[in-house]
């Protein structure tokens, strides 16, 4: 067993400093990503030395990922783009027991097979977003990485773990004076739910993860949330007690912060249903939406951490944004790069053509091609297809009454005496105008406004 002080010397609470330390972790430093470290000295020197590899976890708690995970994703990518070789570790076994950190009550027990259901999912999720991750990094200026990142569940080595085998190997190793001196313990203990056996042993489970994956695959840095340095430390320390060899490398430990919004409240936890990565769950457009509307307290930091920008650039943006805060300059920036980087460059210019068209600036012009216009409306039930008969002979105001933009032809004549409809942007000049060919773009759209708010997009069929 080691002695106390021989453990105070192996975990070292440490803040990341602007002195001594590397190009990525001053980065992620700058970028708002490091809550703690251990041994930060000597972090800093192995990953200067060499490429690392590293893991962080998610529990299959849903099948898919959504924008809370986006933020331990985007560490991780940190580092995956600086060559270090990430291992994405799923809690198939563990997303059985339930993590106590941070929770004031026993999840529900859960379903076996869902679990089985959910890692499979996340897996190709992972994935695909280190995918879509390391593309948009490469259109943004870094060195495009051919590593694959490594996608495992702990089921793997947990699921054929005898029980007294896992006592007398970790167990044995394990004090109950340190393990109830934990912050997601003590904090339960204090509670009137209490805890239960199986949510102690799950700093063990983790600690094994990390011990288990430094045996086999040489991983040496855990990555995990700020509620996660209990169980980060456990590993650290199993790792020392179980390694004889002198040779052995060193495990360390990093932490992020808890990333929440300037009101206080985590961030991605909205009333409402969640944000999805994921199209089927979330369209694109309203994920895109979802980062329109975040304030403007909270714009800077999520540039920070959700985007591969500079951060001089980011200053710029910022200063052109305080200029004129109503343009949302800064939101419209994080929302199409935040897209881009989860759903591919494709989706995201579909994303802010739409909005342009449904939320335009007062007194801005647009420019549409009808291509692009139809293919981001291509779902929305604001899409209309119209006869080359209807369009052509029906006057406007007509056309607004009878595709729902009105509730009435007599609304719509009022509208147009009060030049409040619009085709394209252009006013409706009166009751009787009738679609001419040169009034399509691209000979095949008509954008029919009603106000500032609402519009449909007409689509001539062929």
């Amino acid at each position: 067993m080691l002695s106390r002080h021989v453990r105070r010397a192996l975990i070292t609470r440490s803040r990341v400093s602007r002195r001594g330390v590397s190009t990525l972790l001053q980065e992620l430093a700058d970028r708002g990503f490091i809550h703690q470290t251990t041994k930060q000295k000597e972090l800093s020197n192995a990953l200067e030395t060499a490429p690392q590899t590293l893991y962080s976890g998610i529990d299959p708690t849903a099948p898919a990922l959504h924008i809370g995970h986006l933020f331990p994703l985007m560490c991780v990518l940190h580092f995956h783009l600086r060559n270090h070789n990430p291992i994405y570790l799923i809690g198939g076994a563990t997303g059985l027991v339930g993590d106590p950190s941070g929770r004031t009550k026993e999840r529900s027990p859960a379903d076996v097979k869902q679990v089985e259901d959910n890692v499979v999912q996340l897996t190709a999720s992972i994935k695909r977003f280190f995918v879509g991750a390391s593309e948009y990094a490469s259109s943004r200026g870094y060195q495009p990485t051919t590593k694959a990142v490594n996608v495992k569940s702990n089921l793997e080595w947990h699921g054929e773990f005898k029980m007294l085998d896992f006592l007398q190997q970790v167990g044995s190793h394990a004090r109950v004076n340190t393990m109830l001196a934990r912050d997601s313990v003590k904090s339960r203990l204090d509670s009137h739910q209490g805890m239960s056996f199986t949510e102690f042993t799950y700093q063990l489970l983790q600690a094994y993860d990390f011990y288990y994956l430094h045996k086999t695959l040489g991983c040496r840095i855990q990555v995990g949330g700020s509620d996660q340095w209990g169980n980060i430390v456990a590993g650290v320390e199993l790792i020392s007690k179980l390694n004889s060899s002198q040779d052995a490398s060193e495990p360390f430990g990093v932490t992020t912060p808890l990333l929440t919004t300037a009101s206080g409240d985590k961030f991605g936890k909205s009333a409402g249903n969640a944000v999805w990565m994921q199209e089927d769950l979330t369209s694109v457009f309203d994920f895109y939406q979802y980062f329109i509307k975040v304030e403007d307290a909270d714009v800077y930091n999520l540039l920070k951490v959700f985007t591969l920008l500079p951060l001089d650039e980011l200053h710029a943006i910022m200063t052109d944004h305080n200029t004129a805060p109503e343009k949302r300059i800064a939101q419209r920036k994080l929302a199409a790069e935040v897209t881009e980087l989860v759903h591919g460059a494709a989706a995201a210019e579909q994303a802010v053509l739409k909005s342009e068209v449904l939320f335009r600036q007062p007194n801005a012009s647009l420019k549409l091609d009808s291509g692009a216009l139809l293919k981001a409306f291509e779902s929305d039930p604001r899409l209309r297809r119209c006869s080359s008969e209807e369009i052509f002979s029906v006057p406007l105001g007509k056309l607004a009454a009878k595709h729902g933009l009105v509730t009435s032809n007599a609304a719509a004549r009022n509208l147009i005496h009060a030049k409040g409809l619009y085709f394209n942007d252009i006013v409706v000049p009166d009751s009787q105008y009738v679609t001419k060919e040169q009034d399509l773009v691209g000979g095949r759209v008509l954008v029919l406004r009603a106000g500032k708010d609402k519009m449909i997009v007409l689509a001539l069929e062929h």
